[in-house]
């Protein structure tokens, strides 16, 4: 079968031919309907090779949607021919962690598709328990397929704080991409917060703008001022920052207002620093790692009802390596999504 790897340090992805796999006991064989490429895959490959904790070579793909082709021995709960999306946070399923429903947060270690066992940018994929299944029915493979990661990261993100989320507030975004076009969406779906969207250029702004955002400035040192103007000098209630590099995490405390809360989801190893005498008195800072599964399929009821809507730009999988060079070199908006 054809399938999308990362054969080797300091390379791009390659189109290969490999064994179509076979599904073990108690696991699931999908065939593939699209596969959603994320930034995360990005981080992956710049990995240094000193410490890196993946298999290689390695088929990518963590955003997974399919439909049952064939069950292992003992598997059970799922029928072949059901349409599924595939969560992605595959947890020992026995620690604290993973008894609470957040598999995201093993305590073991998690694993995922394309993010330590062979993902969902092939043919075929194998997953791992009935239990990471979840039915989508009759919606749109190539727009479900990016719910498990691109609407299910910010979807918690914004759950964290969402009862500091009420009216007269105002919620920043910083990166309206792939995540952050979400979030716009959800936030607005969610709460009667104002939403500022901060981006670089203005077909990212006018992106923003038409999923949701109620203003999309610039994103840089005067964006922080514009903010202020427009809350009275208060700042912001929440900032979600989906690029995470240090500039944004600055950029992030400058936006945000006494008693505030940052949200740093975004994996661009760097992040917010903040001290007693270099931001708003009693702001807080926190991570957002990913979701629970009890949330997709949250997500996938909204998306059935209209709520939710991932902007995508299809390849074939024929295609899959521009796909990569394409989000490497910011020419997409929304998500890119990889179809066999």
């Amino acid at each position: 079968m054809r399938a999308i790897q990362y054969t080797a340090f300091g390379t791009r992805p390659q189109l290969v031919d490999v064994e179509r796999p076979r599904p073990g006991p108690g696991e699931v064989l999908l065939r593939i309907t699209a596969s959603g490429l994320c930034h995360s895959d990005e981080f992956v490959m710049a990995m240094p090779e000193d410490g890196y904790p993946y298999p290689m070579p390695m088929t990518l793909g963590h955003e997974p949607a399919g439909v049952v082709e064939e069950l292992g021995e003992g598997a059970s709960g799922v029928t072949v021919g059901d349409a599924v999306i595939v969560y992605g946070c595959w947890g020992c399923g026995v620690c604290a962690m993973c008894a609470d429903g957040s598999e995201n947060l093993c305590l073991t270690g998690m694993l995922s598709p394309g993010l330590g066992v062979n993902g969902a940018m092939a043919e075929f994929m194998v997953v791992d328990t009935p239990r990471h299944l979840v039915p989508i029915g009759d919606l749109d493979p190539v727009r479900a397929a990016s719910l498990t990661d691109a609407a299910l990261t910010p979807y918690q993100a914004i759950k964290s704080v969402l009862p500091r989320i009420v009216g007269g507030t105002t919620t920043v975004v910083i990166g309206a991409g792939g995540l952050g076009h979400v979030a716009i969406q959800l936030l607005r779906a969610l709460t009667p917060t104002r939403v500022v969207a901060l981006d670089i250029g203005e077909d990212k702004l006018a992106f923003a703008r038409e999923n949701g955002a109620h203003e999309a400035f610039t994103s840089e040192p005067a964006a922080a001022d514009k903010v202020k103007q427009l809350t009275g000098g208060r700042g912001a209630d929440v900032v979600l920052d989906f690029v995470g590099m240090d500039v944004t995490g600055e950029l992030a405390v400058a936006c945000g207002g006494v008693a505030s809360a940052v949200v740093v989801v975004g994996a661009g190893l760097g992040g917010a620093k903040i001290g007693l005498t270099s931001a708003p008195y009693n702001m807080t800072v926190s991570t957002s790692l990913w979701g629970r599964r009890k949330e997709l399929i949250e997500l996938v009821e909204m998306a059935r009802r209209g709520q939710v809507q991932i902007h995508t730009t299809t390849y074939p999988i024929t295609e899959g390596e521009q796909a990569y060079e394409d989000v490497h070199a910011g020419r997409i908006v929304g998500r890119a999504v990889v179809v066999p």
